[in-house]
């Protein structure tokens, strides 16, 4: 099994943006040395609470800072972008990174409709995203008509990032694909991915990618208060239209929770594990059984990044990294 990690560069309050890139190297240092499997940073524009808008330049940085660990897109934003500089970015980051590289791709548009407007993309059709995902593989594989460059014999994997839509489409194109908290319902969409995934290459084979955050205190009510800066932000974001940097526990606590933050808060918690270590490993024994997953990607964030680097050194420990 698997265990991987995926860093959204998260601003804090009282520290400039470079920070969190910063953050998200050492986190990226740490991660290898723990062991973990992958590193993947994230696509987000124009949102004060996130520092990533360009991974393959974060990418870069953190595989020149590591030695080991593969690191990745969780995800590239196919609409933002032509498919073919796609290619050729993660083609130049797989050759001089050989055998490290992944790409994740996704289908979301920007945040707000000054950023869509910035972007000069304002739809996201799936059919449009499959003929994507299909023209960036044709340029990797070197069977389009256009061969980029450099020129590779072992292309980067691609990874499909998506909810139920995207898992079909996944098992269409013979794609891996990574499920995030929300395809948490049973084993239903994960059969279904199986029973329909139909081979792109000889030999490939149906890989799930469970997403969700995970966080390890030493008591479940310690490890809750570290989530609460991450669903605090999301309570924000949905009355405010902004999604904020994470805030201190003590900070928050002294701000006034509508019944409606209340409910988002409490919601956002349940889609993420948080607890002792005992706890966290039930509960992944519990999803895992669900969902069969090849693999499990935490994506947790807190203020508190002591509290976080030690939450994944004990993930890792669980895994017996």
């Amino acid at each position: 099994m698997a265990l991987s990690l995926l860093d959204r560069s998260r601003t804090r309050e009282g520290q400039p943006d470079a920070a969190a890139l910063h953050q998200t190297l050492r986190r990226a240092e740490l991660a290898e040395a723990a062991g973990y499997h992958r590193f993947w940073v994230a696509e987000h524009h124009a949102v004060p609470g996130i520092a990533s808008g360009a991974p393959p330049l974060l990418i870069g940085t953190i595989a020149e800072r590591t030695s080991r660990i593969r690191v990745g897109s969780g995800g590239v934003m196919l609409p933002n972008h032509q498919p073919i500089v796609v290619a050729e970015q993660f083609a130049m980051l797989e050759a001089m990174h050989p055998g490290r590289i992944d790409l994740g791709v996704g289908r979301s548009l920007g945040f707000t409709a000054p950023v869509r407007d910035a972007l000069r993309t304002h739809k996201a059709d799936a059919d449009d995203f499959a003929a994507d995902i299909e023209e960036l593989r044709g340029y990797l594989h070197g069977t389009a008509e256009v061969t980029v460059r450099p020129r590779l014999s072992e292309p980067p994997p691609i990874f499909v990032l998506g909810t139920g839509q995207g898992m079909r489409l996944a098992a269409r194109l013979g794609l891996p694909v990574v499920a995030g908290p929300l395809l948490r319902q049973g084993s239903e969409p994960f059969d279904r991915y199986r029973a329909d995934f139909r081979p792109a290459t000889p030999g490939a084979e149906p890989y799930v990618v469970v997403g969700l955050d995970i966080l390890i205190a030493d008591t479940e009510a310690e490890a809750r208060e570290l989530q609460l800066p991450e669903a605090w932000a999301m309570a924000v974001s949905r009355e405010e239209g902004a999604f904020p940097p994470l805030s201190p526990i003590e900070e928050i606590r002294r701000q006034p929770m509508t019944e409606r933050r209340r409910r988002i808060v409490d919601e956002t918690a349940k889609g993420s594990l948080a607890g002792t270590e005992d706890q966290v490993a039930e509960g992944l024994e519990k999803l895992l059984a669900s969902t069969g997953a090849n693999e499990v990607l935490s994506s947790a964030s807190t203020f508190d990044t002591d509290a976080l680097y030690d939450s994944d050194a004990r993930l890792a420990r669980i895994f017996g990294l």
